[in-house]
């Protein structure tokens, strides 16, 4: 079995860290708006095909935006304590491939596009180029966060069209409620690299919020009730989407009050960012129960 020089760590398994699968959270919260919006669009009850393609679409864009990351951080990535192991940065997998993962990835993204209707590819199209500038505009932008934002909101945008082949008021309001949860989420995560951040000289919301953060975060996780309550009103969702929706909003209230505690140790943030993946679950489960 061909190994890595620097580690003898199977190269397969090297790819695995590249793309985040041994860190199946980041993979999850692309899928959940995604799901979303393809059961909301159903009315609960989506084509089977099209929801595997959804699932194995987020999966392939989200390797394709790890990858296109570390290649554009590989020499900063060494210099922060959370990403210094990660495989390009530790030169344990060289740039030639990690290019070829992310083209395979790109591909298998783009041959599940062709399976969605003509909006649903063309919107497909169109995200690329978000997600492959996301890396750099940490370097350029004040609040990189939001473009992230915007790139996570195309899930919705896609897996919408791809039901119903048209964008509605309740879909762009699902894309408003993904993106406050987006830059809500990301800037918890953000905040545990405040310190390597401000050192190296790039750019995050957790820096720009500054000692707001905590306060940005729960204006973030506010709108995406609202939006999320707006949507259900639209949609006739029943009891069970008002219930998922409550024990979220107080989750995220719980979160909000945390983050307000000084001096957190950085693990902390890591969890909170965790939890957010049940509370995207336990609304799918309320939006599905919800049309019953």
């Amino acid at each position: 079995m061909s190994k890595t020089e620097s580690n003898q760590e199977p190269v397969w398994l090297v790819i695995i860290r590249l793309l985040r699968w041994h860190k199946p959270e980041g993979r999850l919260i692309l899928m959940i708006p995604a799901l979303w919006a393809v059961f909301l669009a159903a009315a609960g009850k989506p084509p089977l095909p099209l929801v595997g393609v959804i699932v194995l679409g987020t999966l392939a864009t989200s390797a394709v935006g790890c990858v296109v990351n570390d290649l554009w951080d590989r020499n900063i990535d060494p210099q922060v304590e959370r990403t210094r192991d990660r495989p390009l940065a530790s030169r344990a997998l060289s740039i030639k491939v990690g290019i070829v993962v992310a083209i395979v990835s790109l591909f298998c993204a783009a041959v599940l596009a062709f399976y969605l209707n003509p909006l649903s590819f063309w919107l497909s199209v169109a995200a690329v180029p978000v997600i492959l500038l996301y890396p750099g505009a940490k370097r350029v932008f004040p609040v990189p966060q939001l473009v992230l934002s915007i790139a996570w909101g195309f899930a919705v945008l896609i897996s919408w069209s791809a039901v119903t082949q048209t964008l509605s008021p309740a879909t762009w309001l699902l894309w408003g409620a993904t993106v406050c949860w987006t830059l809500a989420f990301d800037t918890v995560y953000a905040m545990s690299d405040r310190e390597d951040d401000r050192r190296i000289g790039v750019n995050s919301s957790a820096l720009f919020f500054g000692k707001s953060a905590p306060m940005a975060i729960a204006i973030f996780f506010a709108g995406t009730i609202l939006l999320l309550g707006w949507v259900g009103v639209l949609v006739h969702l029943h009891l069970a989407f008002w219930i998922s929706l409550v024990i979220a909003s107080i989750a995220w209230i719980w979160q909000s009050l945390r983050l307000r505690q000084p001096h957190l140790p950085n693990p902390v943030y890591g969890k909170i960012f965790r939890q957010n993946v049940w509370i995207g679950f336990i609304l799918l489960a309320g939006m599905i129960a919800g049309f019953l």
